[in-house]
């Protein structure tokens, strides 16, 4: 081990990493490796990956927070262009931190990534003018198994930095911009239920 620095239990949520690794630069660059399974195994953290995703979003993007029902995914979440605030929220209904969240930012910059467990929801907000967003997942997705929950529910009560707008008692996010670009979320996230209506 030593190639990767492992902060565990992160806002006192059990499970919750984040995962700094060792970055090697010069003038030239850097090399970095991204994921190695001796340093997590090393670090206690035992997981198999079967599936990789990428996206791309512009500014006020938000997605999530999003979750699958019978099939639920660990993830391994990290930013290789641009900056998000990444969210985890509790939803493991016999953990005594149920409901909680915890947000980071991960960016290119930082090279921080966030492990998240079975059993919790998650989104991000695009901090930058465009973000390139990775992650690893332990199962494959499921189609017919999403779940989600209103990223503005207030019994969660997440702080999205520079996010401006007044809570109308819905997800909309008619009326909400971070430093004047205006907040986009899909259509499906715009109609999700908060965390005590939601499956899962």
């Amino acid at each position: 081990m030593g190639r990767i620095t492992v902060e565990k239990n992160v806002g006192g949520i059990e499970g919750l990493c984040v995962i700094t690794p060792q970055v090697h630069g010069d003038s030239r660059g850097y090399f970095v490796e991204t994921y190695n399974q001796k340093d997590m195994l090393d670090a206690g953290l035992d997981y198999t990956f079967v599936q990789d995703n990428q996206s791309s979003s512009v500014k006020g993007v938000l997605r999530g927070l999003h979750f699958q029902i019978k099939y639920p995914q660990a993830k391994l979440v990290r930013v290789i262009k641009g900056s998000v605030f990444d969210v985890a929220v509790d939803l493991r209904k016999a953990s005594p931190t149920y409901g909680k969240y915890h947000g980071v930012e991960l960016s290119a910059e930082n090279m921080k990534q966030l492990l998240i467990p079975k059993g919790f929801a998650h989104g991000f907000l695009v901090l930058s003018d465009t973000a390139e967003f990775c992650y690893k997942c332990d199962d494959f997705y499921h189609p017919n198994d999403e779940g989600g929950i209103a990223w503005n529910d207030p019994e969660i009560g997440i702080v999205w930095p520079h996010l401006q707008g007044d809570y109308n008692g819905t997800p909309c996010a008619e009326g909400y911009s971070i430093d004047g670009a205006a907040l986009i979320l899909s259509d499906k996230d715009q109609k999700l239920s908060g965390i005590k209506d939601a499956v899962f």
